[in-house]
């Protein structure tokens, strides 16, 4: 069976770790991955026989067949990017937090409809880890408000990430809300130099206008059941507990060590939610192929 061709922009961290993913992906293949300067990304890449340029986005735009685009770089950087990929017709899957199509989360809002739209967002990795539990316990609870604080290893912080720190905040603050259903969120990123590094840890406090906590966490253990399907290191550290009106949930993510190691989970968690997108959308193209 033909694979459908994928494009990754921004040879970092993210875009390197997505490559290894692709790779094992029964339905997509990387046709390039570029970047704007000669770096040990591109190298990476081209020591695996990669298409690899670092010519930057007008690299991929010429290549024919490309249905899929990733793209790894910046929020401002795909603010210049995401309407040149959708003047091409390329479906692309915003990894920064630009935002510029809508917050798609799998284990909540991957429907038909969002693989309609040309450009969906994968919010951030505090986003797709923290967002479902938000949903899960606004479902059974109704979250008044829903505090985030997700702290995670400074070694897996690239400088795409300490770039866009406020842009990470924003976008994951509005993700609790319009896709996690809080009236009111805030969030609170830490960048721990710990050694040993950490796992990705998040702290989720909401407080609910219908604390039945047995509904709560019958509720939030179905969504880790969905979201174990396609991230397999995410797990409870401390399962739903109530005080008063206040739910306390804590989630920890072990990465895959696709690329780096197993304690970047915040990598692995946005990579393989976007990974998965994709399968849906080619299968989709592939006339309903899983």
């Amino acid at each position: 069976m033909e694979k459908i061709k994928v494009g990754i922009i921004g040879p970092g961290n993210i875009g390197l770790d997505l490559l290894n993913k692709i790779q094992r992906s029964p339905l997509l293949e990387v046709a390039t991955i570029v970047g704007i300067a000669e770096s040990k990304g591109i190298e990476y890449a081209r020591e695996r026989g990669i298409d690899a340029s670092a010519e930057g986005i007008g690299h991929l735009l010429e290549i024919e067949g490309i249905k899929i685009a990733f793209d790894c770089t910046s929020a401002s950087a795909h603010l210049v990017n995401g309407p040149l990929l959708k003047d091409k017709g390329i479906f692309t899957l915003d990894l920064t937090p630009a935002a510029i199509g809508p917050f798609t989360v799998p284990a909540v809002n991957l429907t038909d409809e969002m693989l309609e739209q040309p450009n969906l967002n994968m919010v951030t990795c505090a986003g797709q880890a923290t967002t479902p539990i938000v949903y899960a316990i606004n479902q059974a609870a109704n979250v008044k408000y829903a505090e985030v604080i997700s702290s995670i290893s400074s070694k897996s912080a690239g400088p795409g990430t300490r770039a866009n720190i406020d842009e990470f905040t924003v976008t994951t603050k509005k993700a609790l809300m319009d896709v996690g259903g809080a009236d009111n969120a805030k969030v609170i990123i830490v960048l721990n130099p710990a050694e040993p590094p950490i796992y990705m840890r998040n702290t989720i406090y909401t407080i609910v206008e219908n604390p039945d906590i047995d509904a709560i966490k019958k509720s939030v253990d179905s969504m880790v059941e969905q979201i174990k399907e396609y991230v397999p290191g995410y797990r409870y550290l401390l399962e739903p507990i109530i005080q008063n009106n206040i739910v306390t949930t804590m989630i920890e993510v072990e990465g895959l060590g696709d690329y780096l190691p197993v304690y970047s989970g915040n990598l692995d968690i946005i990579t393989a939610a976007a990974v998965h997108t994709a399968e849906k959308y080619a299968g989709k193209l592939m006339g309903g192929a899983k």
